[in-house]
């Protein structure tokens, strides 16, 4: 006879928490978001610690490179997306790995066979008004000259000019080769009244641009993610079908740590990939599994050696996994489960597996939620995809504008790795939505309200870390009464462009 839970399971929307007594010293600043990456022995240091308890998931639409750069210099970390091909995603995590401050990758690059009208398109898609020359278009090519706003009026010309034709060609720009440091980079924007300052290697590959206007942005960022060489740490994505080519490729790009992306994770062929990495690499190479929703998954992967393991499945705003295979777990139910099962892993072994809980964030009220019921840290999708730095298009629909955001088990997506269970190179039926999501602006700025939220929440309960926070958090489920009670209600709202909704 089948099992049965007696219990519904819950969403994050169906609880709150009690304050706990606030003192003097309970005030955002005073609080500290460090969390573990991975797993560690009791008495030791986790090998990766995080500084905001916040990854980004492994989506085409959310984690590329720049919003890798992006998350960890606010103290998270992404998981570059492993549908693409291995020297792709490699090459990504070489640029997190490759980056420093003040120092662009640049992201609008074209051919010199290309017109106008083809450069206009570009500033439109990236917001970027610098594009490079390039001898193949990509962002490490031959550099072959620079296009500005200054080279080009649109008034005056019909849109067919080659670029070649109108760029400032590679002869006359001032360049820096690859042992010139921020600070003489600055010097020579300044001493040549520069507006961006284009960085080669020794064979005039395109290798970085340093911009006149970001003198004074590159300070130091105190929650910055960095492995022991000072370079920020970034993650990536792998599936149980390709791993024993692509896991090589993406450790000599330098990557910190990996995770099987999967849509059910409590299988076979995650722990024959588990096993091979410990073969080949020992505990050098850090990994994480998932994704499962109750204890005995968690203790599945735990014992196949997992660094982490991620929770969730069908609650991601464009997930549709529930809906087509009737499988899943309300999110907050599945937490709650699984680090009970994570706490008693940790009195048997001495080992302490973080949980990471994937799906299910709506508001940022969701994740102090999350962490005050076990979860080490959150994975998320929807939230990062609205940012500048994310992979999606911006567009402007309605009036309104807003970023691409499309699910891995999408027909566009094409993710058959992450999904498939036997039956070839091909998705029998989706599992995710193709959709837009309102443009937030930049990371930083987005990711500091998110965090001071965050902090300010833990103040209320009275604690100054996480641990201290699942410690002493006071959690009640809510009527579906008392959560319109919890919103705006019976008034007439002010929007801010003075319309009004009731």
């Amino acid at each position: 006879m089948a099992k049965y839970y007696n219990e519904p399971s819950h969403t994050f929307s169906e609880y709150l928490l009690i304050p706990g007594y606030t003192g003097p010293d309970n005030i955002p600043e005073n609080v500290s978001l460090k969390t573990p990456l991975v797993k560690y022995k009791k008495g030791e240091k986790p090998a990766i610690t995080l500084n905001v308890p916040m990854v980004s998931a492994v989506m085409q639409s959310v984690s590329g490179d720049r919003l890798g750069i992006a998350l960890a210099k606010e103290g998270g970390i992404s998981f570059i997306y492993g549908n693409q091909t291995i020297a792709e995603e490699a090459a990504m995590v070489a640029k997190v790995k490759n980056y420093k401050a003040g120092f662009v990758i640049s992201d609008s690059n074209i051919k010199p066979d290309a017109s106008l009208n083809d450069v206009l398109a570009l500033i439109h898609e990236t917001g970027h008004s610098t594009v490079a020359v390039t001898s193949d278009g990509t962002s490490s090519g031959e550099l072959l000259g620079i296009i500005t706003s200054r080279d080009y009026r649109v008034s005056r010309m019909k849109g067919t000019e080659l670029v070649r034709d109108f760029m400032t060609p590679r002869e006359k720009l001032i360049v820096g080769d690859r042992n010139t440091t921020l600070s003489s980079a600055n010097d020579i924007i300044w001493d040549n009244k520069l507006n961006q300052l284009p960085v080669v290697d020794d064979q005039n590959h395109l290798m970085y641009l340093v911009f006149r206007k970001d003198y004074d942005s590159h300070k130091q960022n105190p929650n910055e993610l960095q492995d022991e060489e000072k370079r920020l740490m970034v993650g990536a994505g792998i599936n149980s079908r390709d791993y024993k080519e692509r896991i090589p490729a993406l450790v000599n790009a330098g990557v910190d740590c990996l995770v099987i992306d999967s849509s059910e994770g409590y299988s076979v062929w995650q722990a024959e990939t588990i096993q091979w990495v410990r073969e080949k690499y020992g505990d050098t190479v850090k990994i994480g599994a998932g994704n499962i929703v109750d204890g005995e998954g968690f203790r599945y992967l735990a014992e196949a050696g997992a660094d982490f393991v991620k929770i969730g499945i069908g609650g991601g705003s464009i997930c549709i996994t529930r809906e087509t295979k009737g499988i899943g777990r309300g999110q907050a139910t599945a937490v709650i489960d699984v680090a009970k099962e994570r706490d008693k892993y940790f009195e048997e072994t001495g080992i302490y597996v973080p949980i990471c809980s994937d799906g299910g964030i709506v508001y940022d009220y969701h994740i102090t939620l999350a962490l005050a019921m076990g979860a080490d840290f959150v994975m998320l999708g929807r939230y990062f995809s609205r940012f500048e730095e994310a992979p999606g298009q911006k567009l402007v629909i309605n009036g309104n504008t807003v970023k691409e955001y499309w699910g891995e088990g999408s027909a566009r997506a094409r993710n058959w790795g992450r999904y498939d269970l036997g039956q070839g190179k091909k998705l029998s039926f989706e599992e995710g939505v193709d959709s837009y999501v309102p443009y937030a602006g930049l990371l930083k700025d987005n990711v500091a309200m998110t965090t001071l939220k965050v902090k300010a929440t833990m103040c209320n309960c009275g604690a100054f870390n996480i641990p201290e926070l699942q410690e002493k958090a006071k959690l009640t489920l809510v009527s579906s009464t008392s959560i319109v009670e919890g919103g705006a209600h019976d008034v007439i709202v002010k929007n801010n462009d003075n319309s009004y909704n009731k």
